[in-house]
Formats: C-alpha cells, sequence, structure tokens
C-alpha cells in the first residue's frame, strides 16, 4: 500500500529506522554553503543522502535533507558546525550524526553513524535525477483534461486528470486509486509515477482513465489527516458518479483499479455499488489489517538483515500491541495511554530519561491511533469480499514485502469464489516488487533505484483483462 507509502516512507539503515539525516557548513574562510550529495552503502542497497546547507545572518549554519531514492525531502537536522575544515551534524532524533573533513579538492570524506558507523563521502551539486525511461512525454496520441469532481456528500472538490482515446465514443472507463498517504494523481513516489504511466498505457489501448490528487493533497479540497478509508471511499464514488456524467464513457463499462490500500477502498465502493463493472486489485489487502501488518512488519524486518530467531522473540510484543488497537470501546486518548504503559515496561530508567526516545515513542504512538491507522487496523476485508458480484483481477508481486502476495492473493480468491462469483483472476509475478517494478530483493531501499516504474507484463495484463471484460 503505500501501506508504507510516500508520506510514510522512512531512510533504513542496517536494520534501523532513520527519519532524517544531518549535514553541516564551510571551513573558517570556506563557504560550505550549497547542496551536497552522497551514497550511502547499506546491505539492502545505496541510498543516496542530499543536504542542503544554508548560512544564517549570525555566521551558522542551517541543513536540511533529502533522501530522494525514497521520496523524503526537507528533512530538518538539529545542529551543523563546521570548524577547522570538519563538519559536523548532530540528528538527535534518530540518534545519528555525520562527520566529515572538507579537503582541497572539495569533496567530503566522513562517516554516518547509527548504531554503526558507515562511509559517507560527499561532493558538492545536485544528485543527478534518477532516470525514468518509462514517464510518458507530451505530446499525446489522446485527449488530456484537467477536471473537478465534486464530493458533495463531504461538501469538497477533487481536482484531477481525465485521459480520453483520440478517437471513438462510448469508452470503457477507470477510476484510479492510490495507497496509504498523502499522494497527488499520480501516485509520485520516490521519483516515479505509476499511476501516470499506468493511465498512459489504457488510454492509448482504448480505455478512459480518471485520477485524482486525495482529498486534502496538492489540488484537492479536505483533510486528509482525520479520513479513513471511508472517507476515501466516497471520494471515489464522487469520481466513479463523475464518470457517469460524461457523454464520452460507457456509463456500464466503469470500474476501478486500486494500489496497495486504494485495493481496500475498490472492494468497499464495488461491494456498495453493484453497478460497478470491474475491479483490479494491484498489490491490494484480502486479510485483516493487523494480520497484514504483522505479516508487513516481519518481513521488511527480514529484508534489513534481522535474524528470525531475533524476530521470533519481537513478535509477541507487536502482536499485543495490535491487540490493544483492536478495543473498539476505548478512546484514541486511553489507547495511546496504555500502549505507551506496554512500550515502556521493560525500558531503562536511562532510556526513560532520554527525550529523544520519549518523542520517538510519542509520535509513533500518535501515528497508531489516527483516524486512518485504526480503522485500517480493524478492518477485515472479508466482509466485503464475499458479497463482490463483479469481475476481479487481483495481481501482486512475489517479492512484495509490504502486501504478502501469497497471503493476500489466496484470501482474495477464497472469499470472493466463495460467493459464487467464479470470475477472478489472480497472478503473483516473479521478482517484482510492491510497487511491480522488476526488483533483485524487494527491499523499500530498491523502489527509488530502480529505472522501471511498473513491469510492462503488468501494464499488458492489466488492459487485456478489461479490454475483455468490457467487450
Amino acid at each position: 500500500m503505500k501501506i508504507i507509502k510516500a508520506a510514510r516512507i522512512v531512510i533504513l539503515i542496517t536494520g534501523l529506522v532513520v527519519a532524517g539525516v544531518f549535514f553541516s557548513s564551510p571551513v573558517s574562510a570556506q563557504d560550505i554553503s550549497g547542496t551536497w550529495h552522497g551514497k550511502l552503502s547499506i546491505p539492502t542497497g545505496s541510498l543516496t543522502i542530499v543536504f542542503h546547507i544554508s548560512q544564517t545572518e549570525q555566521g551558522t549554519y542551517v541543513t536540511t535533507l533529502d533522501s530522494p531514492d525514497q521520496g523524503a525531502n526537507g528533512i530538518k537536522t538539529q545542529t551543523t558546525s563546521f570548524n577547522d575544515s570538519i563538519l559536523t551534524i548532530q540528528i538527535p532524533i534518530i540518534h545519528a550524526s555525520y562527520k566529515g573533513k572538507l579537503d582541497s579538492n572539495q569533496t567530503i570524506s566522513g562517516t554516518f553513524t547509527q548504531g554503526m558507523p558507515i562511509p559517507l563521502n560527499l561532493e558538492k551539486g545536485e544528485a543527478g535525477r534518477p532516470k525514468r525511461p518509462q514517464e510518458p512525454q507530451p505530446p499525446f496520441p489522446y485527449k488530456s483534461e484537467e477536471v473537478i469532481v465534486r464530493n458533495e456528500q463531504d461538501g469538497i472538490s477533487l481536482a484531477g486528470t481525465l485521459t480520453l482515446p483520440q478517437k471513438g465514443t462510448k469508452f470503457p472507463a477507470v477510476v484510479m486509486v492510490t495507497g496509504s498517504g498523502a499522494q497527488n494523481r499520480d501516485e509520485e513516489i520516490m521519483g516515479h509515477k505509476p499511476f501516470l504511466v499506468i493511465a498512459d498505457y489504457l488510454t492509448r489501448n482504448g480505455i478512459a482513465v480518471l485520477r485524482c490528487d486525495d482529498r486534502g493533497t496538492a489540488a484537492s479540497q479536505g483533510n486528509h489527516a482525520t479520513a479513513t478509508n471511508e472517507d476515501f471511499a466516497t471520494d471515489t464514488e464522487a469520481a466513479i458518479n463523475y464518470l457517469r456524467s460524461r457523454k464520452e464513457i460507457n456509463a456500464k463499462k466503469i470500474g476501478i483499479i486500486g494500489h496497495s490500500a486504494g485495493g481496500i477502498i475498490a472492494f468497499i465502493v464495488a461491494k456498495k455499488d453493484p453497478s460497478i463493472a470491474f475491479v483490479v486489485s494491484l498489490a491490494g489487502a484480502g486479510v485483516k489489517g493487523d494480520s497484514l501488518m504483522l505479516k508487513q512488519v516481519e518481513l521488511i524486518s527480514k529484508s534489513q538483515g534481522m535474524p528470525d530467531a531475533v524476530w521470533q522473540g519481537m513478535k509477541p510484543s507487536i502482536r499485543n500491541r495490535y491487540a490493544i488497537l483492536q478495543q473498539t470501546d476505548k478512546t484514541p486518548e486511553e489507547l495511546q495511554k496504555e500502549l505507551y504503559a506496554d512500550i515502556t515496561q521493560t525500558m531503562s530508567p536511562e532510556q526513560l530519561k532520554d527525550l529523544n526516545t520519549i518523542q520517538q515513542i510519542s509520535a509513533q504512538i500518535s501515528s497508531m491511533t489516527s483516524p486512518w491507522y485504526l480503522h485500517f487496523m480493524r478492518y477485515d476485508p472479508a466482509e466485503d469480499l464475499k458479497e463482490l458480484k463483479c469481475p476481479v483481477l487481483a495481481l501482486n508481486g512475489e517479492k512484495d514485502i509490504q502486501m504478502d502476495a501469497a497471503m493476500n492473493l489466496t484470501a482474495i480468491q477464497e472469499r470472493i469464489t466463495g460467493n459464487g462469483n467464479t470470475n477472478v483472476t489472480i497472478k503473483a509475478y516473479p521478482n517484482l516488487n510492491h510497487l511491480f517494478q522488476t526488483c533483485e530483493k524487494g527491499t523499500l531501499a530498491e523502489y527509488g533505484q530502480l529505472e522501471e516504474t511498473i513491469s510492462p507484463e503488468v501494464l499488458k495484463d492489466i488492459a487485456e483483462w478489461i479490454l475483455k471484460q468490457t467487450k
């Protein structure tokens, strides 16, 4: 899903979660201001790190960090110092630091430390924009129109793009639904624009596509932070109704494509509206949120090198915290207190006195008790799947560590066919990750490093299946 998605992406280094990084400034008489970049070599690959250093009127330095491979930009650091050619940056919120020396070649040789030291050498200038060869470029052989979709139920307007084939009329059409986190209409993540690539491919093949910025994101109105998947479902319904109002669209051939958490939304909407022509689930969920997340945490942890014995030791604690979130009779504030007590019960007095550690725990608990997360963790797609009557195509990458392919595809197929609907197609692709990119390991770090945005085989399968359902 975007379950770890644009807004939820973090920097992963040697098994530790890094929410930020740091950087520093110039030598005495030298000005170190500007942009510096380098690569961290980690067990799962490499990460491009970009530091933006500026000097204040008082002569001190302020630094922000970008991790373009992961779509994380503008991360604040605490202190940056530059003395005797030595650059030092402190990032206490993630228990990390950087120290490097500026040489005569205007490069900085140094070490990033978080639990363990990792060499990080920096060069001045912007990091090269990663190649995205599949990103469509104008002119396009189809019509593209900026539209406004009105969600009358919630009183908000959503901004979107409708692409229509150049020739013909009464086109089959799809509404595209993004995964978790605030996303724009292209579902932009780590320099990739998967929804733009999919929309381009489908429209070239005779299928109209409507994709909108999430509520409260980019040009759309609304509050994303307080919304749940049920709220996003009303946005999807509004988009479908908009397509039905267009004379170019065949109102009986409108379906939904949902990626990750967007697959959940597609199931919710299709269950409520039997006139939905089809659903395409791209790495969508077939099991309850707490089970899905437990598996996700396991796969991500192991992808970072965590031994199975360590995971098995952690698993009961994580399962217990997820169980706390299932208490629907408790307020978010009551759940926060219970989670805090559970997390801190085994911590040492020294750890409890560490302000940065406590701030991290508080931020994590706040995220876990947000409206979206509570709804997600408690939602079981089984009931919606059991009532779906439309054709369903469910796809997953076998190297997806966010949405386990075997667990979710099996559940989707069994629950839908159990109600007598046999028009269900599932497919797992070897060597594809959560974004359906051809990959080696499936790790989160790979997403931004790979040039491929989405496998051509997946694009072909989606288009051919939709055209078959809408003959």
